[in-house]
């Protein structure tokens, strides 16, 4: 213990050996859900389930690690969903490009992060950021997470067009397990019990396998397929073509945004940012998710980076790599156990998400009501981002709706020089985006 205490440093951020295992095992069944999702998404652009699967994990379980050991933050790595949904049904879906060459995007989006992160672009770019922005990245998330959650649990259900969403069947069966999990935690917060979320999403899974509500594991161990059919398979030339310049300038920015956003939002609830709204050291995060996103493609996946799920660890108390590093080897245990593992139904781990939207929500009073061109841009990021189901349009919203307030109202001096860069981006994003 003395050892893990020392590596990880826990006592400076007042947390210990048992709260940050279960704040790990806790992101990890949050997040499992990718094991399934991740895979069944890309099979639409053509790339095999199963080895999908594999390379889903490998890429989790290095990600992780490499958070926990080096960057040594409570935040889980894992290929992006949003990114993976792009490349499936628009890139290779609507455009008809190759996976391969979808992927050889990414590795190009990868490689060029390395090298902003190692040049120090990266953390100027993030520096430029106004504070007012950063919180609303966390609350933006928090109530994208909360969507998610939602929605996944059938208590709000997708509508028509004048109607986009609608209550769920709240009378049947599986919606009433998922009101019982939310119930369950929410009680079990409020009576501050250790374990909080990661006992209800337990308990909620036992009643949905109790209730049929979701059927009983039928395995517990099985050997992982071949990564054979999709490893070192990008097409890197295809992606530097010019006809593909629009996608991977696409990857590069929602990769780019989505990991700032998410690793902004989520110190923002934990705690780890100073007085100024900076995070400390924070190119390490940002070398681990572009180390992490230039190996995805190579093993034949989609965008790697900080997954928003990781803010269930951070309310079950982690605030360190510990946590990362739990959620990595369970990660890899999933591997020789994925039947288990993804048997833990949405009306279990839905919940837990619809929870951690509450908690997101607290650095809204640090954004400044009172200054509509700090508060009209920060409203705008949080208000796409779940309204249009996407952080990055949320995000790169906000870069644009920043300077343009401030240049009205005569202040445009307050903008710095990086935050240009930023605008400049999300203007060529809303250009090329391959709207559908």
């Amino acid at each position: 213990m003395n050892t893990l205490e020392q590596l990880f440093k826990l006592q400076q951020h007042n947390t210990t050996v048992t709260r940050e295992i279960i704040a790990g095992v806790t992101t990890f069944t949050t997040m499992s859900y990718i094991i399934v999702v991740n895979p069944n998404i890309l099979k639409a652009a053509g790339i095999p389930p199963e080895p999908s699967m594999v390379a889903t994990v490998v890429a989790a379980v290095f990600g992780c690690l490499l958070m926990g050991f080096y960057a040594n933050r409570p935040f889980a790595i894992a290929p992006y969903m949003g990114e993976n949904a792009f490349i499936a049904f628009t890139v290779c879906g609507l455009l008809g490009f190759k996976w391969q060459t979808a992927l050889g995007a990414v590795f190009v989006a990868g490689v060029v992060f390395v090298l902003l992160t190692l040049l120090r672009v990266r953390t100027w770019l993030v520096e430029a950021i106004p504070t007012s922005l950063r919180y609303s990245f966390a609350v933006g998330i928090g109530l994208f997470l909360t969507f998610i959650g939602l929605n996944q649990t059938g208590i709000v259900a997708l509508g028509v067009p004048g109607a986009p969403v609608h209550t769920g069947n709240i009378t049947s069966a599986p919606v009433l397990v998922a009101i019982f999990g939310f119930i369950l935690i929410s009680t079990l917060i409020i009576r501050r019990f250790p374990g909080a979320i990661l006992v209800g999403i337990v308990v909620t899974a036992f009643v949905a396998y109790v209730t049929k509500v979701a059927p009983w594991p039928q395995a517990f161990v099985s050997m992982p397929p071949s990564l054979g059919p999709i490893v070192m398979q990008m097409d890197v030339r295809g992606a530097l073509s010019w006809s593909a310049f629009p996608i991977a300038l696409t990857i590069f920015i929602m990769a780019f945004v989505d990991t700032m956003g998410t690793l902004i939002g989520l110190s923002a609830r934990a705690g780890f940012l100073d007085k100024n709204g900076n995070l400390p050291e924070i190119e390490k995060p940002m070398l681990v998710d572009a180390l992490a996103t230039t190996l995805s493609p190579i093993l034949g996946t989609s965008t790697s980076g900080a997954f928003v799920e990781s803010a269930t660890g951070i309310e079950a108390g982690g605030r360190t790599g510990l946590t990362a590093v739990v959620t990595a080897l369970l990660f890899a245990m999933a591997l020789f156990f994925s039947p288990f593992v993804t048997a833990i139904p949405a009306q279990a781990y839905g919940p837990a998400l619809i929870i951690v939207g509450l908690f997101m929500l607290s650095p809204i009073v640090k954004i400044n009501f009172d200054d509509f061109t700090e508060s009209i841009p920060a409203f705008a990021v949080v208000a796409l981002m779940c309204f249009t189901f996407n952080i990055a349009v949320g995000i790169t919203a906000g870069f644009i709706l920043y300077p343009f307030c401030k240049l009205v109202a005569g202040r445009i001096r307050e903008v710095r020089a990086g935050l240009w860069l930023l605008t400049g981006l999300s203007v060529l994003f809303f250009v090329f985006y391959p709207y559908s």
